[in-house]
């Protein structure tokens, strides 16, 4: 009696090792599209707050978050809990000192900047403003998240890292959240600026510490220099880089 083997034949091989690759080609191609996807989310919620921004000073004269609560238009939050959409409850005043601007890293100033850009429906959400330090701006309803859940904040401030001599001046700025992927902020960089975080107008924040604490700072090292050149580190794989987008 003659016994048969029994096992594969190579073109059973053939076909699983087929299937094998089609399959992870499909799982790197969807990593790929969600990756794009919160580039794009990103991009278009940052490209969204500075429209509203400006559209709120074309159509008020008076820059959000710093106007005081007696020349806010109707419709535009100055105290909490007034009649204006999206206002939540309370008493606190929502409003700034008037001077013009946004003070450097204020907490008020930028949590009021939310509120009167949301109830003046430049930008969705409903924020009670009244913030008063760090810990009030990062627990309460006051700021808008990013998709990886950082929080943004709207002021003035050089926490930012440039290459520029001596360090630059306080700019008009959109902190954009940090709790970001560093391949995910390079790529958004790319699309947004020159994809190099220390020249342009999307600058890494600082590593940690400074006025604006938590919201700007960041936990671990996001770039790396490679010769002369600072670059995103993306084979560090950091999952909470930040940024800050000058206006």
């Amino acid at each position: 009696m003659v016994s048969r083997q029994k096992g594969f034949t190579l073109v059973e091989i053939a076909i699983v090792l087929v299937i094998i690759g089609l399959l992870l080609g499909g799982i790197l191609k969807g990593q790929e599209l969600i990756t794009s996807a919160r580039v794009r989310n990103l991009a278009d919620q940052n490209s969204g707050i500075q429209a509203a921004y400006y559209g709120f000073i074309d159509r008020y004269r008076q820059i959000p978050g710093d106007m005081l609560g007696t020349n806010t238009p109707g419709g535009v939050c100055n105290v909490i809990g007034n009649s204006a959409p999206g206002c939540a409850g309370g008493t606190t005043a929502i409003a700034g000192n008037g001077n013009g601007r946004l003070d450097d890293e204020d907490w008020g100033e930028s949590s009021a900047a939310w509120a009167h850009l949301s109830s003046a429906g430049f930008i969705q959400g409903s924020f009670q403003g009244g913030a008063t330090n760090e810990a009030t701006y990062t627990a309460q309803t006051v700021a808008p998240l990013n998709a990886f859940n950082g929080r943004l904040m709207l002021t003035r401030s050089n926490e930012f890292e440039t290459v520029a001599t001596p360090t630059p001046s306080s700019r008009l700025l959109l902190v954009i959240g940090g709790q970001i992927p560093v391949n995910v902020m390079r790529e958004l960089d790319l699309k947004i600026d020159d994809g190099q975080p220390h020249t342009g107008v999307l600058l890494s924040t600082v590593a940690s510490g400074g006025d604006l604490g938590a919201v700007a700072s960041r936990t671990v090292e996001c770039t790396v220099t490679v010769g002369s050149t600072e670059i995103w580190d993306i084979n560090a794989n950091e999952q909470d880089c930040n940024a800050a987008f000058l206006y």
